[in-house]
């Protein structure tokens, strides 16, 4: 005799309609989106306007400020900023000094990375005995800024004979309390595996620094290089007191000029120096670009 089923006493939960579904998840995507362009348009704004800016003339630009109007004077004001000096010399050209920042930032960089990454492999590989007192000593000079101690590196460079010289600007400030503690912690991560198996395969300390940790390394050092080229490109003050060679002035530094010379009874180069600022804002946003997913990787990947 066949069983009959019982009726179910519970009752089936609601189910959505899926208009309303659809509907509710193409709102929340459309929020979304204009969030974000909202953003975009917030750190975008100002570059458009600085761009609008040099294509009009700057007795215009006194006149009436930032408008929607598209001028032809943009490629004057290119001329000027790339290839003409801003003083008597001749030599601190765009260029020039695009070139100049070029290299601090690289410099900065590249000797920061290399002096922190052989520095944490000493502290973390080594026994050492006073290991642990001298990186929490190299971490505490993060609580020194450059202001603090820029008066005895200045003494230093200039007894040495550094200034005017790509030398001076950049070894002086060449240590990384923050790098140092990057790697080091980066270090600290790798399997004891990987160590034994490179101490059986007859790897000494320079190659197992060489040929394993550096290529490990690879995305912490993108990372690192990122904020290191960006903090070394936006020097101002360390240049400032080496350099008094317009050959050697920044980009930086060729902006502030600008602006100093604003205060004058002449038209301000409102194009010119509007031009060199977009010029200063490009190579970080490169970078960033660039080396985006090795900066994420670098940052918050523990696997190796």
């Amino acid at each position: 005799m066949a069983e009959i089923s019982q009726p179910s006493t519970t009752s089936a939960a609601p189910v959505e309609k899926p208009d309303l579904v659809h509907r509710r998840f193409r709102w929340s995507l459309i929020a979304d989106h204009a969030i974000l362009i909202f953003g975009a348009f917030v750190m975008i704004g100002p570059l458009l306007m600085l761009l609008q800016m040099s294509t009009i003339p700057d007795a215009e630009i006194m006149k009436t400020g930032p408008s929607l109007q598209i001028g032809d004077q943009f490629w004057p004001n290119l001329q000027k900023a790339l290839f003409e000096s801003m003083s008597y010399s001749g030599a601190n050209t765009g260029v020039s000094m695009f070139r100049n920042s070029l290299i601090l930032g690289v410099g900065f960089s590249v000797g920061k990375i290399i002096i922190s990454m052989m520095a944490a492999y000493a502290i973390v590989y080594f026994r050492l005995r006073f290991a642990t007192f001298a990186f929490w000593l190299i971490f505490t000079t993060l609580l020194l800024p450059l202001e603090v101690r820029i008066l005895p590196s200045y003494e230093i460079t200039q007894k040495l004979g550094l200034l005017n010289t790509y030398t001076g600007l950049i070894v002086p400030l060449i240590a990384s309390a923050t790098a140092t503690f990057f790697f080091r912690q980066y270090f600290m991560s790798v399997p004891e595996e990987m160590i034994e198996a490179a101490r059986i395969d007859g790897a000494g300390p320079i190659r197992f620094f060489i040929d394993i940790l550096v290529p490990l390394s690879r995305t912490m050092i993108a990372a690192i290089f990122i904020i290191m080229f960006v903090y070394g490109w936006n020097q101002y003050l360390w240049p400032t007191m080496i350099v008094t060679d317009e050959g050697k002035m920044t980009l930086v530094q060729g902006i502030k000029q600008i602006t100093q010379g604003l205060e004058g009874n002449h038209i301000p180069e409102f194009g010119r120096s509007n031009l060199l600022a977009i010029l200063a804002v490009l190579p970080p946003v490169l970078i960033v670009i660039f080396f985006q997913s090795w900066f994420v990787k670098g940052l918050t990947e523990s696997d190796k």
